[in-house]
């Protein structure tokens, strides 16, 4: 999964032009975001990163420090 997350982004950074520091950053993150949050990967049942976390959370909550949170909803 990591070495397909790589890809994209140099695929990201290939196909566009940025006009500054922060543009980049904030592409960047925002692919995080999505990548996270929207795109199943089959690697982990066709769930989520954050779906497979929240999943794993419910299982083991001692791995975890802080709560696993789903931000794909709306905006506002």
């Amino acid at each position: 999964m990591v070495e397909r997350f790589n890809g994209r982004i140099s695929e990201l950074l290939q196909q566009t032009r940025f006009d500054s520091r922060a543009d980049l950053e904030a592409a960047l993150l925002n692919y995080l975001k999505l990548y996270n949050h929207h795109i199943p990967q089959r690697a982990i049942d066709t769930k989520t990163p954050i779906q497979a976390l929240e999943e794993w959370q419910d299982r083991k909550p001692e791995l975890f420090v802080k709560s696993v949170y789903d931000q794909t909803g709306l905006d506002n």
